[in-house]
């Protein structure tokens, strides 16, 4: 069986899961064989694997980090909330069913046995596993009913590292009081400290270490600086929400208006195209957000008819009909697609039943299905303007069947014993939307799509080796971002701790 090494977390969003990226990478680079594995995850973020298997996108990038191919093993239990107290369970990649909380934690003696079976075949595989915890270290209250942190490192005999946030403020209360209310034989596994996040002159901080090292008997292992220029897939919406309107729209660059829905999904299908140098993306929460956009985008929703509704409420539909009007462009992914037709009927109540008008910009009409649709697919783009780009590869999840009642489709599906339409695109090609998350990720679409936009703008267009660089650049970020670990931590004690020979 592999060893283990379990980072923990004085809270929510202080670097889990970068942390365990970095050091997956640093790993795979010394010529371990090292995997990932997070029992449960909490995402509206997710990815479809070669086998059709869901699981979380952070697990997708720390699985890259490794240099494996995604493996729902990898994330046993994914939970992608529908409500304040509902959310779907998605166990080894397929859906087990939608819970409250109370009911979900009463189901704790049947899903440990899923997470034990995952992680009993990745140990069997690799040299080593990284097993990333959630939330807080020390959450007291629901000890007797977590199937993430201590039972998990427990099952796997793990050593921890404890990664508390300075950013936020309150470090020294944070490691601390999380070391302090764990029982003695879980501190007993806690190896070190990393302290990450931290802007400034890192010598400021010389103190500060000191006192954590004296309060605590357990020595610091790195402070992390904040990196600013960092691009790498995170695991939730969290710093969209906290700076949502983005960089400002400007005469010389594609303007992107990306609706900011309260269920949005996989919001990492703008991250290629944000990273753009002529491209201006911002998260539009009100209409006045989307004012001088050259392109609206509707994206995916766990909840499509409740975001719907919450966006007419909110006052986008004129906006939307006005944007169109004047010969502006509109894209709809996934529910941002079903949105853009005329109705949405849920006869099987999968979101609460009922039918739903949407904007009526495309001639097209969604039944929600109970059974979810789960698979990566190629296809060619048959949008004007984009259909000489290289074949595209994503992937599809969705509970709605949509058909076309006139106009044509956007993509042609590939893949072997497949022929079939994807999509749907307006007379005048200004108005189109796709099943096919990851479509902005390759780089000659994407840069033919933003060229057209240009040439719409009165630009000129760039070249495809523009983007192209833009791939590589966040292709080549884990490696950064690896030597920014290395750099910062102590990893010999890290390698010791697990008697590997130091890197």
């Amino acid at each position: 069986m592999a060893k283990a090494l379990a980072i923990l977390g004085t809270g929510s969003d202080v670097g889990k899961s970068l942390v365990t990226a970095g050091l997956g990478r640093i790993f795979h680079r010394s010529g371990f064989g090292v995997a990932p594995f997070k029992s449960q995850n909490m995402s509206l973020n997710s990815f479809v694997t070669a086998e059709g298997g869901e699981m979380g996108r952070a697990q997708v990038l720390q699985s890259q980090a490794c240099g494996l191919r995604p493996h729902v093993d990898m994330n046993p239990i994914l939970l992608k909330p529908e409500a304040d107290r509902c959310s779907q369970v998605i166990v080894q990649g397929k859906v087990w069913g939608s819970q409250v909380a109370g009911d979900y934690f009463d189901s704790k003696s049947e899903l440990i046995h899923f997470v034990r079976q995952s992680y009993e075949r990745l140990a069997a595989q690799y040299e080593l596993i990284l097993i990333e915890g959630a939330g807080s270290a020390a959450e007291v209250n629901l000890r007797d009913r977590d199937i993430v942190n201590w039972p998990v490192v427990e099952m796997a005999d793990a050593k921890v590292i404890l990664v508390g946030d300075i950013d936020r403020g309150g470090v020294f209360a944070q490691v601390i009081g999380t070391l302090d209310l764990l029982e003695p034989h879980e501190r007993e596994r806690v190896l070190g400290v990393v302290i990450n996040k931290f802007r400034g002159d890192r010598r400021l901080f010389d103190d500060g270490v000191a006192i954590l090292e004296r309060r605590t008997g357990i020595p610091v292992l790195g402070v992390l600086p904040f990196l600013r220029d960092l691009v790498l897939d995170q695991e939730d919406s969290v710093t969209i929400e906290s700076d949502s309107t983005g960089i400002p729209f400007s005469p010389e660059t594609v303007n992107v208006a990306v609706v900011l829905l309260p269920r949005m999904s996989n919001f990492t299908d703008f991250n290629a195209l944000a990273a753009e140098s002529d491209v201006a993306l911002r998260y539009a929460k009100v209409p006045q957000d989307v004012v001088d956009a050259d392109v609206i985008i509707l994206p995916g929703s766990k909840q499509t008819i409740q975001d719907l509704q919450y966006v007419k409420e909110k006052g986008f539909g004129p906006v939307v009909a006005s944007h169109v009007r004047t010969g502006r462009e509109v894209v709809g992914l996934c529910g941002g697609l079903q949105m853009l037709g005329g109705r949405i009927d849920d006869p099987r109540q999968v979101e609460g039943g009922g039918q739903t008008e949407g904007f009526r910009l495309l001639s097209i009409e969604t039944e929600l299905h109970s059974e979810k649709q789960t698979r990566q697919v190629q296809a060619n783009p048959l949008i004007p303007g984009v259909s000489d780009a290289e074949t595209v590869r994503g992937y599809e999840i969705h509970v709605g069947r949509t058909s076309r009642r006139r106009g044509g489709p956007c993509f042609r599906i590939l893949d072997e014993g497949e022929d079939r339409e994807d999509g749907a695109i307006s007379p005048d090609g200004l108005v189109w939307g796709t099943y096919i998350h990851g479509v902005f990720d390759d780089p000659s679409f994407r840069r033919a799509w933003i060229n057209r936009v240009r040439t719409r703008k009165g630009l000129a267009p760039n070249e495809i080796a523009d983007s192209r660089n833009v791939t590589r650049r966040l292709t080549s970020a884990l490696d950064h971002w690896a030597d920014h670990v290395a750099r910062h931590v102590d990893m010999k004690t890290v390698f010791q701790a697990l008697q590997f020979p130091a890197a």
